[in-house]
């Protein structure tokens, strides 16, 4: 059996990788084959587009987060059970942490898949040509199978790409116009995640054009490849231990394979920290990052939730919180506008959204004697937390230490980073760490 397996890739980020993967996504839908997309790299935002064109979500392949063995079984196991496995990937295709470690391109090798290559050709004919042998040349064990040029509005300006294409020995799949109407706007760096459903016309557009611009039948024949036969995994869950997870419009940055871990552990169940009003009972409560910032008004006037959740922790209760979740968890939020909510009141300090800054980075966390990795991103900052009690170290992927925080009280354990959990020891090791080192209370 074989299944149609290769990574979108382009010279530089905004060349129109997302809009063509979508596209391509909504079109094999609407020919009926099963698909299963990926996404290269830490991204959240991308993941919830790709289930908006073909009904599965994105799934995270990183090779700074995931041990290389972990990230290819979950591509593995993903992509037998589908027609097509679609990795739409990250920046350039050569862009990684340290020169191209951890880049698309690298993905492509680990994973032995096939590039297709998007080029924005919008001021661009023949002299396409030389980009095209650079990259194609570069690294001769990547294989680049085809490109689809992006922002291509006539038949005369793709004959030259075409004939770029020949001359280097690429094969060219196609084309596809400027569509005024299918650009997606961008949020906090990221795609737009606002009203996500207005975005399935816009989707459906560019699928139907890429029907009649882009070679798809070939597109697919020259990425077949063998199934890869994995081992099944033993079922390790304990159904008495009860974990919940926070789910809603405030928080819904969670790696597919944070929950399947957590899944191995006990039984999980969702619960809404805006709709709710008290936590389900619980031997572990995962608080994963999002957009609370946006929903400050609805979460403070939940004060029953709130004064569950304090109640749980006060108990003894254990919780992961990673950004957003972290900043719920703190005395309160001040958002764009100044205007100060309380929040839970685990933590003494305030988040707030007031004079914004980007702090982004892949996460190496020494704790205790095990290292977990992760990925920060936000444009809050907190305050008044200089009396919290802080455990770990943090180091960026160049191993330099960054001063980012890991607070603890009790059985807490919270961060701005968004922690990778998603090979079950990993977890295991973080909530030894609580059951044996909580804090009983913050610095005096």
């Amino acid at each position: 059996m074989k299944t149609s397996s290769f990574i979108i890739a382009a010279p530089t980020s905004n060349s129109g990788k997302t809009t063509v993967t979508l596209g391509l996504l909504r079109l094999l839908k609407n020919k009926g084959y099963s698909t299963q997309p990926f996404k290269s790299g830490p991204d959240y935002i991308d993941p919830k587009f790709h289930k908006i064109a073909c009904g599965k979500t994105g799934i995270n392949l990183d090779l700074f987060m995931m041990r290389e063995e972990h990230m290819r079984s979950t591509y593995h196991e993903l992509a037998n059970e589908v027609n097509v496995a679609c990795i739409e990937g990250v920046m350039g295709l050569f862009d990684g942490a340290r020169k191209s470690e951890g880049s698309t391109a690298e993905l492509a090798k680990k994973l032995d898949i096939p590039v297709i290559f998007v080029v924005d050709a919008k001021s661009v004919a023949y002299s396409v040509a030389p980009l095209l042998y650079g990259f194609k040349n570069f690294d001769p064990d990547l294989n680049i199978a085809g490109v689809i040029f992006n922002r291509v509005n006539t038949k005369s300006h793709y004959k030259f790409l075409e004939e770029a294409c020949e001359d280097v020995g690429i094969k060219a799949l196609g084309h596809v116009p400027f569509i005024e109407e299918c650009k997606i706007p961008s949020r906090h760096l990221g795609l737009s995640i606002d009203n996500l459903s207005k975005y399935d016309q816009m989707i459906g557009k560019m699928a139907d054009q890429m029907n009649e611009t882009v070679a798809i039948d070939q597109l697919l024949s020259i990425t077949q490849r063998e199934k890869i036969v994995l081992e099944e995994k033993a079922e390790t869950s304990n159904p008495d231990f009860k974990i919940a997870v926070a789910q809603d419009e405030g928080f819904n940055f969670s790696y597919y394979q944070n929950i399947e871990a957590l899944k191995q552990l006990g039984t999980v169940q969702f619960f809404s920290p805006i709709h709710d009003q008290e936590l389900p009972n619980s031997d572990l409560v995962y608080f994963p990052g999002g957009y609370p910032e946006c929903y400050t008004q609805e979460l403070s006037a939940n004060t029953k939730m709130r004064e569950s959740i304090k109640n749980y922790v006060e108990n003894g209760g254990q919780i992961i919180a990673e950004c957003g979740g972290m900043m719920y968890l703190g005395k309160s939020m001040v958002d764009q506008k100044g205007n100060e909510l309380p929040m839970v009141g685990v933590f003494p300090f305030t988040s707030s959204m007031e004079a914004m800054k980007l702090t982004l980075g892949y996460r190496k966390i020494d704790i205790d004697d095990f290292t977990i990795k992760g990925h920060e991103f936000h444009y809050s900052k907190v305050h008044q937390d200089e009396n919290v009690i802080t455990v770990g170290t943090v180091w960026s992927a160049r191993e330099q230490e960054v001063p980012t925080k890991i607070y603890q009280y009790k059985n807490v354990l919270a961060s701005y980073i968004h922690f990778y959990f998603g090979e079950v020891g990993d977890l295991q090791q973080l909530l030894h760490h609580l059951q044996n080192n909580h804090v009983s209370s913050v610095k005096r």
